[in-house]
């Protein structure tokens, strides 16, 4: 194998810019020509790919998103399409791809290695931390990070005025970010998908405390719920007070990478170009307990994201 293309994939999540960046230095010291696809997988069935040099990735590291941009692409269903991707990276000598995304682009590329052979390695980036088998995704840690910033605010005016606050944060259909940042933030409520709730529980908990003189009271919710509105409701009813909803939305996409998240994504980059030298043809870098390692993508595919054991059970006393 003499050379790589990098692309980014479906949602954007700060780690990205790290992990290209680093992929481009190491693939060069390991004697490899990289590319960089933009637009996704827009850009590979577009043919928008370029070779790279460190210059291209020099500074990048503190900026979140992704400099290559990204896309979903439903002409990447079509095999046409695929043929024509296929067909770019053949023209320029590419052999093998890295891809940085979640379920979605690691899906598109199973396909299209199944089409044409082409090896790549799957580098999990979404702050929604849903991919199976590995612990950790790239974005997370940055979009903990600035959902602890926006309950920490919101906490200073909810105190101010004696309200209850229930913030909604991503994570589709899965409550990590909900359950994480509820713990973080001393959050009195926690409503996401893997966990029981029983309101009329948290009812009569919050109560009493709010008989006993406590002022102000926080709710997460994982937006996979669609509790956020409910919930509201049901705390200005059930608590007497005033009670707001604040959807954080994609600010949590957003931001510079923290240090977890750039030191992560250098060494995801390494393992991704090292899973490609050593021959593996469609593996994702995964990483598990302190560990790292490698799973196929029918490894990944074929399993469901669990959360820690840990964290459901530090958080099912804030569901009842």
């Amino acid at each position: 194998m003499k050379s790589v293309a990098i692309m980014t994939s479906g949602g954007d999540a700060a780690g990205m810019n790290p992990a290209i960046k680093c992929a481009v230095e190491y693939s060069i010291q390991k004697g490899l020509r990289p590319y960089l696809v933009y637009d996704g997988l827009k850009g590979l069935i577009d043919g928008n790919i370029h070779a790279a040099s460190v210059i291209d990735t020099a500074d990048i590291i503190h900026r979140g998103g992704t400099i290559l941009r990204s896309s979903r692409s439903k002409r990447f269903f079509d095999y046409e399409y695929r043929k024509q991707a296929y067909e770019h990276l053949q023209r320029l000598g590419v052999e093998s791809l890295i891809v940085i995304g979640g379920d979605g682009s690691f899906a598109a590329l199973q396909q299209f290695y199944k089409d044409f052979k082409v090896p790549f390695a799957g580098i999990p980036a979404t702050i929604d931390n849903d991919i199976p088998c590995t612990d950790y995704c790239l974005g997370v840690d940055t979009a903990l990070n600035v959902i602890r910033q926006s309950v920490d605010s919101i906490r200073d005016t909810g105190q101010s005025f004696s309200r209850a606050f229930v913030i909604e944060v991503m994570g589709r259909d899965c409550g990590y970010l909900a359950m994480a940042s509820a713990l973080a933030c001393s959050a009195d409520i926690c409503i996401a998908p893997e966990l029981p709730y029983d309101l009329d529980a948290i009812g009569e908990r919050l109560r009493k405390r709010r008989v006993a003189g406590e002022r102000y009271f926080s709710a997460v919710v994982a937006e996979g719920t669609g509790m956020g509105e409910y919930l509201t409701r049901w705390m200005s009813d059930t608590l007497n007070m005033d009670a707001r909803l604040t959807t954080l939305g994609h600010v949590q996409r957003g931001g510079s990478p923290t240090v977890r998240d750039r030191v992560m994504a250098n060494e995801f980059a390494v393992a991704a170009v090292d899973s490609l030298l050593a021959g593996h043809k469609d593996h994702i870098c995964v990483y598990n307990y302190g560990n790292w390692g490698y799973k196929t993508i029918d490894e990944v595919k074929s399993s469901k994201a669990k959360l820690g054991a840990n964290l459901l059970s530090l958080c099912q006393g804030l569901s009842k």
